[in-house]
Parts: C-alpha cells; structure tokens; sequence
C-alpha cells in the first residue's frame, strides 16, 4: 500500500514533519511513499549475529525485580540520592547485605 504525506500527519506523541529541517522532511516522504517491502531495514552498524556458537544462556538475566511502594523516610532517600543515579540499586544493595547477614546469624527463639 502507497503512503502519502497525509499518513504522516502528527499524530499525539508523534513527529511533527514541520519541526524537522527540509532535507529530513524530504528523506522522510520520499521512504514513506515506498511499499513496505523496499524499505531497507538494516543497519550497517549493528549487523545481524549469525554465529552463535560461543554464546551463553541466561548469562546477562539478573535476579527478577517486583515493583513495589515502599516508604523511606525522606533523610535516607535523600542520602541515596545525593549519591548520583543508581540510588534505586544502592539502596537494593544495602538491603540485600542486611538480609544476607540476617540468614548468616544463628537463629534465636523469639517469645
């Protein structure tokens, strides 16, 4: 199916034609006035893998994270903060220590 410019009219979210400069603008018609099919999609900087003999299962997956609401007193959140970004995982961090040393202390009978 033939695109026309109207098909790229802004849409909410979307990229305004008008804001770009008109080079751009013309690349861009001219690619969507193409059928899908000749449209090249690849990507000279990021070839496609085809050899995947030396590769690893699940070796990048990390522990599966929850979202939660959790409520830090504002001076603690903003001790992490002020660290730079990475809080989230700092604070992951300083919990997991204090649930590893929990496990490691011998268990104690409460009343």
């Amino acid at each position: 199916m033939k695109k026309t410019p109207s098909d790229l009219a802004p849409r909410p979210g979307g990229l305004a034609l008008d804001a770009l400069d008109p080079a751009t603008r013309e690349r861009l018609l001219r690619i969507a006035a193409l059928p899908d099919d000749a449209i090249d999609l690849s990507d000279p900087d990021a070839p496609e893998a085809t050899d995947w003999t030396g590769a690893e299962r699940g070796r990048f997956q990390g522990q599966a994270k929850k979202l939660r609401s959790l409520r830090i007193d504002a001076d603690v959140l903003a001790y992490f903060e002020a660290q730079g970004p990475g809080y989230q995982a700092r604070i992951n961090a300083v919990l997991r220590e204090s649930m590893l040393a929990a496990r490691r202390r011998p268990h104690t009978e409460q009343a």
